[in-house]
């Protein structure tokens, strides 16, 4: 089997270096790298991405070594058809690791045509550190590397607005854009930069906030031998994810003029405000898994996919999120609310993820008050009735927090502190020194566990405490069918 490069494949790269991208792991290689060679493919955008490695430790060597070439394998359920794509993608075009490459991280800036900066590290990249010094070469953090490496383009430039960049943070933290701005500001200051500088960054650079959506599973070794004998290249970074992409981009004009993202079939969105689309997504993909979780495990399913593929927990999770979730998103259209719906089911049905229900329960107490207990209220308040599948997702966690169900142990994963006075609750309970309702109300209070009283939600208590009693008298699927109100 051939090695995978450019000679190998005799794939060239001319397009010039147009984008900055900080990362070149997994997901950054499956979603954005992936987008941009599209773009290349389809469109008139012809241009190349260049690689920062953004920490100390390695050099992507794997990379540099394939020049910068990776397939990347798509699979996943659309409309109910099973879909499977495997792309070569061309547009990488070096990597520079600036631990050991200072001054050529530097040169870069000076490049006429690099007008995108791409990031994706992690949660906690953007910060600031005020350790980084203007001497270290690099600082430490992130934010301080990208910093002086945008004053170095201001002064080769000479304060030339036409030569600032517009960036697109990938970061899994809400506003990541303005959360950029302001770390990249706050290292101008520390390091003492002009305030000409600080104006340039502000009036020439276009940092957008960004709702990123992809689900990439990395290296596919269970069909790995499979898929390298049919594109015959050993390929070291063969990387996996599902069909589904989004790319939600809060910006001004001149960043989808820029990004011609509409002449593609691409799941990409220019909005005037990201946090809707932040919230439609949280309430309606995190809130069907946190609902799902529950309720599937305790009727005996172990994967979101065999969830899928249970009638009553399928129709369970499709009328959470259709009768209930979407009528608390009414700054969207129906059809739009639908299709998302659509799409969440058909990647939860993807057979080629397999997804442990035990592993998304994490923290199921403080994901449930971030992710359904907001429609919870505004449904009640809304519909002047609670909604009683929300509500029951919501039985069934406490519940599945006694950590046992049919002689068999559940593995609750949560704060000790939580797990303790679960395991308390439950056992005055068992031992009958509390009733469903006391208990239920007990839980309920425990703002330690909840960070606010559920309990202020009218009729809330009484009808968990009568869901988790029936579930233990009747049986889940009983009570699923209940609540479905099928007979």
């Amino acid at each position: 089997m051939q090695i995978l490069n450019r000679k190998t494949t005799n794939t060239q790269n001319r397009a010039p270096e147009r984008v900055l991208q900080f990362g070149g792991g997994n997901f950054l290689r499956a979603f954005a790298d992936w987008m941009f060679d599209v773009l290349n493919k389809e469109t008139d955008f012809n241009g190349s991405i260049v690689v920062v490695k953004p920490t100390k430790r390695g050099d992507y060597t794997e990379l540099k070594e394939q020049d910068g070439l990776f397939y990347v394998a798509l699979d996943g359920i659309r409309k109910g058809k099973l879909v499977s794509n495997l792309i070569l993608v061309e547009n990488v075009s070096r990597v520079i690791q600036p631990y050991n490459e200072w001054d050529t991280y530097l040169k870069l800036a000076e490049s006429e045509t690099i007008r995108f900066i791409v990031s994706n590290t992690t949660e906690s990249g953007i910060k600031f550190s005020k350790e980084d010094s203007l001497n270290d070469n690099p600082p430490h953090e992130f934010p301080a590397k990208l910093t002086i490496w945008l004053h170095h383009r201001f002064q080769y430039f000479k304060g030339a607005k036409d030569k600032g960049c517009i960036l697109l943070p990938c970061e899994l933290i809400e506003q990541n854009g303005a959360a950029l701005k302001a770390t990249i500001l706050q290292c101008a200051k520390h390091f003492d930069f002009s305030n000409d500088f600080i104006s340039w960054i502000k009036e020439a650079n276009y940092f957008c906030n960004t709702l990123v959506d992809r689900i990439v599973s990395g290296y596919p070794k269970e069909r790995s031998q499979e898929i390298l004998q049919k594109i015959g290249y050993n390929d070291k970074l063969l990387v996996a994810g599902e069909d589904y992409h989004s790319w939600v981009i809060q910006g001004p004009e001149i960043v989808e003029k820029e990004l011609p993202f509409a002449q593609t079939n691409l799941n990409v969105q220019f909005v005037k405000d990201a946090r809707a689309y932040r919230e439609m997504k949280v309430r309606i993909l995190n809130g069907a898994h946190t609902s799902l979780v529950p309720v599937a495990y305790l009727a005996g399913l172990r994967t979101v996919k065999e969830s899928m593929d249970n009638p009553l927990i399928l129709q369970y999770v499709n009328e959470v999120l259709s009768e209930e979730i979407t009528k608390t998103l009414q700054n969207f259209p129906e059809e739009e609310l639908t299709n998302f719906v659509n799409a969440v089911l058909d990647r939860f049905k993807n057979p080629t993820l397999k997804h442990f229900i035990i592993s998304i329960s994490l923290n199921s107490t403080s994901k449930f008050v971030a992710r359904l207990y907001p429609a919870l209220k505004e449904y009640s308040s809304n519909e002047n009735k609670l909604p009683k599948r929300i509500v029951f997702a919501l039985s069934c966690l406490i519940r599945f927090y006694k950590g046992e169900f049919n002689n068999k142990t559940i593995a609750v994963n949560d704060a000790p502190e939580t797990l303790a006075f679960f395991k308390n609750i439950w056992g005055k309970k068992e031992a009958k020194e509390i009733s469903y309702k006391e208990m239920t109300q007990t839980v309920l209070e425990n703002t330690a566990v909840w960070g606010t009283n559920l309990n202020v939600v009218e009729g809330l208590a009484d009808t968990v405490a009568k869901n988790i009693e029936a579930i233990d008298q009747n049986g889940i699927e009983t009570q699923i069918k209940d609540i479905l109100e099928i007979e």
